[in-house]
């Protein structure tokens, strides 16, 4: 099996972990990590909330989904993508074609204590943050599970074990 894995794709909530995992992974097989939102912001030359506030949530995902065609298409790449890149069909079935695709799941508890002080989450600037995490969870949970290729929780572990855990699952070796 650990042949056939050349590219792994992380999708799940914010707050998951994505980004921080998928750093580990790609430091440990020696892999490039890209994270999709970052990629966005690199070639628009602008922030998210500011992509959103201009084009609204439909010219983000726009964007997001010609990111997410090209990133796709590289080999050995540890992808990070945004907690909605899976709710266009299109971005599941180039992420699910193309790599495996790994639901980083965790609580609307975990997500709360991870992006309590992120202002970068335009989705999250709601008087009822909690109230929001459950609703977007609630949509895009069976859209993780079924692009995902292995559902991974990462509650109760720190960043490394659970890159650790993954590596295991999919039965890769960090290179020596």
């Amino acid at each position: 099996m650990a042949e056939a894995v050349n590219n792994i794709f992380l999708v799940g909530p914010m707050g998951a972990g994505k980004t921080t995992i998928g750093r580990q992974l790609a430091d440990l097989l020696r892999w490039e990590f890209v994270d999709s939102d970052h990629e966005i912001e690199a070639r628009t030359g602008a922030n998210i909330p500011w992509i959103f506030d201009i084009e609204g949530e439909a010219g983000f995902r726009q964007r997001e989904s010609q990111v997410i065609d090209l990133l796709t298409r590289r080999h050995h790449i540890v992808l990070a993508t945004g907690g909605g890149a899976v709710m266009r069909e299109e971005n599941r079935r180039h992420l699910h074609a193309r790599g495996t695709v790994i639901y980083l799941e965790t609580s609307v508890e975990r997500q709360l204590e991870r992006t309590a002080r992120d202002s970068n989450r335009p989705l999250l600037q709601t008087p009822d943050p909690r109230a929001r995490l459950t609703e977007l969870l609630a949509l895009r949970d069976p859209l993780y599970r079924e692009v995902a290729h292995h559902v991974m929780p990462t509650e109760r572990a720190s960043a490394r074990d659970v890159a650790w855990h993954i590596l295991q699952d999919l039965g890769l070796r960090p290179p020596r």
